[in-house]
């Protein structure tokens, strides 16, 4: 065996830690943008954030507002207690300042309030002032604590409603409960019937019958009779038999195996039927906090003469630039030790590639969405009807980039046009064939909403079967496949044609 010298030319890419950096930024929400140039701007001291001529001007507007008020009211209150004399200066002055200002707001009395209350009382604290979402936690808690329950008691149901999940369910068993604490089962047994008693009604059950079956408690059915007696059909025994064993045969309205387990009438059936829908099998949902949080779009579309116009929406977005003053020290030779020039030298770099970097994003994102735009053409002017399939090779090839880096601009990024707000994602989709026209492409999104259309027009009695649905697209010169229409209508949530039927 020999050992030899071998010369090989190849290419490599190589990812340097800034072109890494690049890609980050440019797969970033705004949101993550803004907090990740924040963070830029707090670690790089060569990174300065560009004030605007209308941000300076409010600024210097405040502060001259500001300065003009505090100096009248005290030149007041000095003219009113030295009888128009000249305010003092020097200490003096300083020393009244301060004194003026704090018997000032000693002596401030609220309306209602007499001269022998005390000045010094703490005003509430501004969050004390604002509304507070009230849990389903507080509200089982308060009404806890207006029960008659004992301090033993009133622990344990703290230990209950301390286990409740969102919906309101107990999830684990009473062994688990008391696992690890001097209360028994038989003691967490009773207080649950308690727990269960509260507002809103349901609560603390810990399977879906069990819930049901409290809210029919209070609707004030009695559980008489025996399953399938015809006096009081409703009152108890038929609600308990379907919520108990045949919650499966209602969901899927198999109402006919209902009326034959229970020996009763279709009608007895429905009846009993519209009682359950009119129960909550979540008691808490009322109890989320569903805020809705808006959503600040990265790009506008809008047309101008004519033409339809990508603009960039930078506001709330902080603008960067070289620090003036380390520029300056640079310049000038000023750096110091051989340390700090290269520790400055460095940050500079950084600095200067990060405002590169997010250039270079914001032409890249007004670019995708522009070829978008130019695809998209018929959507903007006319609506979802002639929204076309596009995929992401299509904009690639468009604009001389990688299918990657489209793929990253348009991941959690948004637009807002005639049509609403839109994540660039929406406009990606597959194509269907038409029958009249093989070579022209209809879009997925676009035979979904026509069967979203077509199932809300549909007779509830009758409702249109996955075929039907085919079949009456392809009349509308749409070819599609049973198993298709399956597919989209589970993908947007719409019941099966059993599970629409409704027989009152």
């Amino acid at each position: 065996m020999k050992l030899r010298l071998d010369l090989r030319l190849s290419q490599k890419l190589i990812m340097t830690p800034q072109l890494q950096q690049a890609i980050k930024l440019l797969q970033l929400s705004r949101l993550e943008l803004q907090q990740s140039l924040q963070q830029h701007l707090m670690e790089n001291p060569l990174l300065d954030e560009l004030v605007t001529e209308t941000e300076e001007n409010e600024e210097a507007a405040t502060t001259d507002r500001e300065q003009s008020e505090t100096p009248t009211t005290a030149s007041s209150d000095t003219r009113s207690e030295s009888d128009d004399k000249p305010a003092e200066s020097g200490e003096n002055a300083e020393e009244f300042s301060a004194s003026s200002w704090e018997d000032y707001f000693d002596t401030d009395l609220r309306r209602g309030e007499t001269e022998h209350s005390s000045s010094k009382e703490e005003f509430p604290s501004y969050e004390q002032t604002v509304a507070k979402f009230t849990s389903l936690e507080d509200h089982l808690v308060w009404q806890l604590s207006l029960s008659g329950l004992s301090d033993r008691e009133k622990a344990i149901g703290r230990l209950i409603i301390g286990n409740l999940d969102d919906d309101g369910y107990l999830r684990m068993t009473l062994d688990e409960l008391v696992s690890g604490t001097v209360y028994t089962v038989a003691e967490a047994e009773s207080v649950l019937k308690d727990v269960q008693g509260f507002d809103p009604n349901g609560v603390a059950a810990r399977d879906l019958p069990e819930c049901l079956l409290l809210q029919l408690k209070f609707l004030g059915r009695s559980q008489i009779g025996s399953l399938g007696s015809r006096p009081g059909v409703l009152k108890g025994s038929v609600l308990e038999g379907i919520v108990l064993h045949h919650l499966k045969d209602l969901e899927k309205k198999q109402y006919s195996r209902i009326a034959k387990a229970l020996n009763i009438s279709m009608e007895d059936v429905f009846q009993a039927t519209r009682i359950i829908e009119g129960l909550e099998p979540k008691p808490g949902r009322p109890f989320s906090n569903t805020q809705n949080y808006a959503i600040v779009p990265d790009v506008f579309v809008v047309k101008t003469e004519g033409e339809w116009e990508v603009l960039l929406n930078d506001d709330g977005l902080p603008r960067m630039r070289i620090s003036p003053y380390y520029k300056q020290m640079m310049s000038s030779g000023q750096s110091g030790t051989a340390e700090t020039k290269a520790y400055l030298d460095d940050k500079l770099r950084a600095a200067q590639w990060v405002i590169r970097s997010i250039e270079q994003r914001n032409k890249t994102i007004v670019k995708v969405v522009s070829s978008i735009v130019k695809f998209q053409e018929g959507f903007f002017e006319r609506g979802i009807q002639y929204l076309k399939p596009l995929v992401l090779k299509q904009v690639a090839e468009d604009i001389g980039m990688h299918e990657s880096t489209i793929s990253r601009v348009t991941a959690n990024k948004y637009m807002y046009c005639p049509q609403g707000m839109l994540e660039l994602k929406f406009f990606f989709n597959a194509g269907l064939q038409r029958v009249d026209q093989p070579l022209d492409m209809l879009s997925s999104l676009t035979v979904r909403e026509m069967i979203r259309k077509m199932v809300a027009a549909e007779d509830a009695r009758k409702p249109l079967k996955d075929e039907e649905i085919a079949a009456k697209l392809r009349i509308q010169q749409v070819l599609i496949a049973r198993r298709t229409v399956a597919k989209y209508r589970a993908e947007d949530n719409i019941p099966s044609a059993t599970q629409r039927k409704r027989f009152f």
